[in-house]
């Protein structure tokens, strides 16, 4: 089987092309993912909006509520960048489906990406900083909850620090979230992670690999996790509109496949949400973010044994409780 790939076409919400946050990357993500042999645009896991049950693990009842009604104040839509409509809603709900989807799918298989998520300003009482809803946060309370993990990792990569998830997760002792961010960049007012890594501007390939694999060994041993999130936030790249560090595209391809292996080479499963990035260049865009998916499906075919595919499918059924009706089209 291939390494499980979680998408819904509402993810993309279809702002204008001008404006600043870069909606269509998420729909030009999958097309590139097939294009390049990734999946086949039927293997998609397609997930569906999360329940208030759910979000309200991680937020708020009074602030779900009004994302599902689409009635976010003003003064938290300006936080969040733009207004919370119900295609907005949709799209946020249901990245946060996808990513507990494509973290049952990690528990099952090993490893799971979707392509969206990352959503790590949203707060506990409210959004920030194109984030509505944080689904790493909602996905790791679901599985607390539900019994299916005793304690998770967030490793999160992105340019920015992880504020939102920190909050979250503040008196949680069962969620170990860490933090390598550019110490200049958004938010000016950080709140603690259990370890945050501030990084100044101008790091490149080099430095940055070294600390992030150093800090993936120790967070194995802080955290003792069940399951890793992994936001590979693609921001840290030296072309990126709202970062400050100097990674390249081989820099991030590194980046991914170094941390995946090291989770990986110590058996924990990995759900992978796909961070920040902010290049105008959709296209562009699109392909850097596909770099965790290419480095992921790299690592997943490489730990498995190669089976005739009709047994590889009865086998992934058998384990998940799913059907083909499961998957969808693009």
């Amino acid at each position: 089987m291939r390494m499980p790939i979680v998408h819904n076409p509402v993810y993309d919400a279809e702002f204008p092309l001008t404006h600043r946050f870069p909606m269509g990357k998420y729909r030009r993500l999958a097309e590139v993912l097939v294009e390049e042999g990734v999946c086949a645009a039927g293997d998609f896991h397609v997930p569906a909006p999360a329940p208030a049950a759910w979000l309200k693990l991680a937020h708020d009842a009074d602030y779900v509520d009004r994302v599902i009604e689409s009635a976010v104040p003003e003064s938290i839509e300006r936080e969040i960048g733009f207004p919370v409509s119900p295609k907005v809603s949709l799209r946020a709900r249901t990245a946060v489906g996808g990513t507990v989807l494509a973290a049952r799918l990690a528990l099952a298989h090993g490893l799971a990406c979707n392509t969206a998520g990352g959503s790590h300003h949203a707060r506990r009482a409210h959004g920030a900083g194109f984030c509505t809803l944080n689904d790493v946060g909602v996905a790791a309370s679901v599985l607390l909850a539900d019994g299916e993990i005793g304690r998770a990792l967030v490793f999160d990569c992105d340019v920015h620090q992880g504020d939102g998830t920190a909050d979250i997760f503040r008196d949680e002792r069962r969620v170990f979230t860490l933090s390598i961010h550019n110490g200049r960049n958004y938010p000016v007012r950080k709140i603690a992670s259990d370890h945050d890594c501030s990084l100044p501007d101008g790091v490149g390939d080099q430095a940055y690999l070294e600390i992030a694999g150093d800090l993936a060994e120790k967070a194995l041993r802080w955290a003792e996790p069940d399951i890793v999130f992994y936001n590979a936030g693609v921001d840290v790249h030296a072309d990126d509109r709202l970062g400050r560090l100097s990674l390249t595209d081989a820099g991030i391809a590194a980046r991914d496949r170094l941390v995946l292996s090291i989770f990986r080479g110590k058996g924990v499963p990995v759900c992978g949400v796909i961070g920040g990035g902010y290049s105008r260049d959709i296209d562009v865009l699109a392909r850097r973010h596909a770099n965790l998916h290419r480095e992921a499906a790299a690592l997943f075919a490489a730990e498995r044994p190669a089976l005739p595919s009709h047994q590889e499918t009865a086998a992934a059924l058998r384990e998940t409780g799913c059907s083909a009706a499961s998957h969808g089209a693009l």
